[in-house]
């Protein structure tokens, strides 16, 4: 049975090699979880329930720590370069020998619990962390199993440990520093050590999920996804981190599937996570309130939220420890959320994408020749405080609008993605969230309140034949007019104070998306 245990209950992790000479603690539901995590001293209990903890240092993830192991099963699957760095087997078992050694002596908390909702396609996954909040942030993103008895048959296909008091040593271990994410496909095993930040825990389970299910026919997708009156109409929201995956997909009158992971198969889409991990700094009741409530509620994890010692009340409007404050919780805890993740075929695909050169419109419609284009660019602006060292916008360029946890190469989900929209008719459209009316410093955020008219008027029907302005340097379609949007407002050059300025920062950034493409162009 799931609760507390000694180690005479180990049921597993004696077959990863780990000795135990302290506690384990097996599939603790959320109560006891928090008991554990304040006794640890692990974070303090807010206003209305919200567990609130510091990560440190890590305040994002740490993609120059990432590695994947280098063997003969993946190595020539894998797209190797900045995003999968290679490391031997012979570090990684340096590296592993060393956890397993640091681990013994730890309390140990684990969950047993699956990515994916399609049962056809789930990975039955255990998570072993050496904190009781990470444990509760895994209940809390995954899919949990309810039924003791399968709990107690349960078999992990991959298992991830994240001990953050572990530090690396490069100079044994490989790594480039005291902190390291490993992956390791053959052994299917994942490494996490020298950081708090939990978001590590989930995007290594993406990773995983984007090698394993694209050979199966599934496209693998850094996406939020809901639909409307029914299951068949679905629309997914592309985008990294801070452009808006999560705000525009929880939105009145539509169901969320999910805010950040999913697969498209041969029946629909399905959520890869049973939670969300919101971004929380300056969330508003008013344009956000099912997020906004979702900080308010017990069993939900806030990383980084400013908080009054004293009353316990939050301060979502502070970034004193970073920009990137998040909140994970259970999916359940949107109102408006699918409890089984599942939709059919998308009608609508949205590319996110925040512009800090202020020169893309809020929208365009886009053609399957420019859709695979944008698809396989991912252009946007990494948001202050969602990796180290981010403090400001920097230009990116994202494959598939998630590069960093793509292990196979960006045209085996270009090609997924092209299929699938053709056979089912897919429309596409591109979302700019970021700055009108100027650079960055100098043109504002594009409000919510536009870019929700956009979307819905999208959703609604009422654009699809709206006329557009084709514009070749970044191959897509502007359009001239959307019923209750100011036409200035859709034409990016317009908005600006000084359209000679403008011109310069739209061939400033054609110039970047050139260059970018070169990388897809055949020699």
């Amino acid at each position: 049975m799931s609760g507390e245990s000694t180690t005479s209950k180990a049921r597993g992790l004696e077959m990863l090699g780990i000795d135990r000479r302290a506690g384990t603690y097996w599939n603790l539901p959320t109560p006891i979880l928090y008991e554990h995590a304040i006794r640890r001293g692990e974070g303090i209990v807010a206003h209305l329930g919200p567990l609130v903890v510091a990560t440190g240092q890590h305040t994002g993830r740490s993609p120059n720590d990432r590695f994947v192991v280098e063997e003969p099963s993946s190595r020539d699957d894998i797209w190797w370069g900045p995003f999968n760095r290679p490391i031997s087997e012979a570090h990684f078992e340096h590296a592993w020998g060393r956890m397993r050694s640091f681990l013994a002596d730890r309390d140990l908390y684990v969950q047993d619990c699956y990515g994916g909702a399609d049962p056809r396609f789930r990975l039955p996954v255990r998570v072993v962390t050496e904190y009781a909040w990470h444990s509760l942030f895994a209940r809390n993103m995954l899919i949990r199993e309810f039924d003791e008895e399968a709990l107690s048959a349960f078999r992990p296909e991959f298992t991830v440990i994240a001990a953050p008091n572990f530090r690396a040593d490069p100079a044994s271990d490989g790594t480039r520093s005291g902190t390291c994410i490993l992956i390791n496909l053959a052994r299917r095993l994942v490494l996490i050590g020298g950081t708090e930040y939990a978001g590590e825990v989930k995007k290594s389970i993406f990773s995983i999920l984007n090698y394993l299910l694209p050979p199966r026919g599934v496209l693998s997708m850094h996406c939020s996804a809901n639909y409307g009156d029914d299951r068949d109409d679905v629309a997914l929201f592309f985008g990294l981190s801070g452009t808006g995956k999560t705000t525009l997909s929880t939105t009145p009158g539509r169901t969320l599937i999910g805010d950040d992971e999913h697969g498209w198969g041969d029946d629909g889409v399905f959520n890869f996570e049973g939670g969300c991990y919101a971004k929380a700094i300056r969330l508003r009741k008013e344009s956000e309130p099912e997020i906004h409530e979702a900080t308010r509620r017990f069993g939900t994890v806030l990383e980084n939220v400013a908080i009054d010692p004293v009353g316990r009340r939050l301060d979502l409007d502070s970034a004193a420890k970073t920009e990137n404050t998040r909140a994970s919780y259970p999916i359940t805890h949107i109102p408006s959320a699918d409890p089984w993740g599942v939709g059919g075929h998308p009608r609508h695909i949205f590319f996110l994408t925040y512009d800090a050169f202020g020169v893309l419109p809020p929208i365009a419609r886009l053609s399957a020749e420019q859709a695979m284009f944008h698809y396989l660019t991912g252009y946007t602006s990494k948001v202050a405080g969602t990796e180290v060292g981010i403090s400001e916008p920097v230009v990116t360029f994202s494959p598939c609008f998630g590069g960093p946890f793509l292990p196979r190469r960006p045209r085996e989900y270009a090609r997924l993605l092209g299929e699938k929209m053709e056979r089912h008719d897919v429309r596409c459209w591109l979302i700019n969230t970021g700055i009108n009316g100027g650079p960055h410093g100098v043109g504002r955020r594009i409000p919510l309140s536009i870019t929700r008219a956009l979307v819905d008027a999208v959703l609604e029907g009422r654009l699809d034949d709206a006329t557009t302005r084709e514009d070749r340097a970044f191959r897509l379609g502007r359009l001239e007019s959307c019923p209750g949007v100011a036409p200035e407002t859709l034409d990016p050059r317009a908005s600006w104070g000084d359209p000679a300025a403008y011109d310069r920062a739209a061939a400033d950034l054609t110039a970047r998306f050139e260059e970018n493409q070169r990388q897809f162009t055949p020699a």
